[in-house]
C-alpha cells in the first residue's frame, strides 16, 4: 500500500480505504479511486486473506471439505460451490477428507489456520468423529451437505432420499416389475436413507428376498460385484435400483459383459443424475439430485444470512426435493431366465 500511495501521490490511509473497500465518512473522487486501483493493479497488488483475518476483517474464503474428490458428483458438487463463492467475491479453500482421520484432522487445522469465513461440508463425515466433533465446535458457521437429513450438531441442507427412491421404484412397479434388487454403498448419510426407503417399500409388498440387497464400494468395480451376486441367485432380480450413478455405470457394464440386454433383459436405475448417466449405453435412468440448488442454499446460508454457529435453534434446516430422469435404462418386464443369460 505505501508503494502504491508513493505512485499515486495519495495517502496510505486513502489507498487502505479504496482497496478495502471499506465505507468513509470523507467521500473519495472517482478519479482518485481509479488511479488508486490502477496503480495497484499495475503493481501486481493483492490483498493477503491472512492478513486480512489478523485484523478482524473477513477474508473472503469459504473453506470446503469434500468426503471423496474421486467422485464424479462431488467434482459438479464443487463446480456448482465455486460459481456461487464466485458471485459473492470469494474464494474457495479446497481440502480432501477421504483418508486416514489424522489427515481430515490436520486438514481441518489448515482451514481453521486460514481463517475461512466459513466452512461447507460435502458428504458423511460420520466416520471420522474427530472431524466431524472439531466442525461441531467450530467459532465459524459450518453447513453440511449429503449427510442425510439428521447430521448432529451441525446445520444442513438435505435431499428428500426417501421421495426419489419411493419414485424409482413406483416407476419399474409400473413396468410390471416384481423382483428388485438394491446395490448400496457404504451405509452412510444419503445411502443409508436410500436404502431404508428401498427396504420400507419392499417390506410393505412382502419383503425383501434373500440376497437382493447388496453391499459395494462406491465405484464401477462395485457394480461389477453387485450385479454378479445378484445373478448367481435362484430367482434372480428382474431390475436392479443402485444407491448412486457411480454404481450404476458399474452395473450396466457387467449386463453389457454378460450379454445381458438392458433393458430388454434387465432394468437399471441410478441416484444423483451425473453428467455421464446422459452419454450411458443405454442412457441412465436416475433420481436427479438439485445439487446446484442445495449448494446455493447452502452457501446463502454461510454468506448472505450469517448463519450464527453459536445458535442452533435458529438454523434452518431445508430438505430439497429431486426429480425422477427416466432414459432408456429401464423397460416392461420380458419373462427370461436371467441366471442363465
Amino acid at each position: 500500500m505505501r508503494d502504491v500511495a508513493r505512485l499515486t501521490g495519495v495517502s496510505q490511509s486513502t489507498v487502505s480505504r479504496v482497496l478495502s473497500g471499506a465505507a468513509t465518512a470523507v467521500p473519495i473522487a472517482d478519479d482518485t479511486r481509479e488511479r488508486v486501483i490502477a496503480a495497484a493493479r499495475s503493481l501486481g497488488y493483492r490483498p493477503n486473506p491472512l492478513a486480512r483475518g489478523l485484523r478482524g476483517m473477513k477474508t473472503m474464503l469459504l473453506g470446503v471439505i469434500v468426503r471423496d474428490i474421486t467422485d464424479p458428483f462431488f467434482a459438479g458438487a464443487i463446480e456448482a460451490v465455486s460459481l456461487e463463492a464466485a458471485a459473492r467475491g470469494y474464494n474457495v479453500v479446497l481440502g480432501h477428507a477421504h483418508g486416514r482421520a489424522d489427515e481430515a484432522i490436520a486438514l481441518w487445522g489448515v482451514l481453521e489456520a486460514r481463517h475461512c469465513d466459513a466452512i461447507l461440508m460435502l458428504g458423511d463425515m460420520s466416520d471420522q468423529p474427530r472431524l466431524a466433533e472439531d466442525l461441531r465446535g467450530s467459532p465459524v458457521p459450518v453447513v453440511a451437505l449429503w449427510e442425510g437429513s439428521k447430521p448432529a450438531g451441525i446445520a444442513s441442507v438435505s435431499v428428500d432420499n426417501r421421495a426419489g427412491i419411493r419414485a424409482v421404484l413406483a416407476h419399474l412397479v409400473g413396468l410390471g416389475h416384481r423382483r428388485i434388487g438394491f446395490l448400496a454403498g457404504r451405509r452412510l448419510g444419503d445411502i443409508r436413507e436410500r436404502e431404508d426407503a428401498y427396504v420400507e417399500f419392499m417390506t410393505d409388498g412382502g419383503g425383501v428376498p434373500d440376497g437382493y440387497l447388496q453391499y459395494a464400494s462406491n465405484d464401477p468395480p462395485g457394480g461389477v460385484s453387485g450385479l454378479t451376486a445378484m445373478l448367481e441367485l435362484g430367482d434372480p432380480p428382474t431390475a436392479v435400483v443402485a444407491s448412486t450413478d457411480v454404481l450404476a455405470m458399474g452395473l450396466l457394464f457387467a449386463a453389457h459383459g454378460r450379454g445381458i440386454h438392458v433393458p430388454e433383459q434387465l432394468s437399471v436405475t441410478g441416484f444423483d443424475d451425473i453428467p455421464l448417466a446422459e452419454f450411458s449405453i443405454p442412457a441412465l435412468t436416475t433420481v436427479r439430485m438439485p445439487t446446484r440448488e442445495m449448494v446455493a442454499a447452502a452457501v446463502t446460508m454461510l454468506i448472505d444470512d450469517g448463519l450464527d454457529p453459536a445458535d442452533p435453534s435458529a438454523w434452518p434446516r431445508p430438505i430439497l426435493a429431486p426429480s425422477l430422469v427416466v432414459r432408456a435404462s429401464t423397460g416392461p418386464v420380458v419373462a427370461r431366465d436371467t441366471a442363465n443369460a
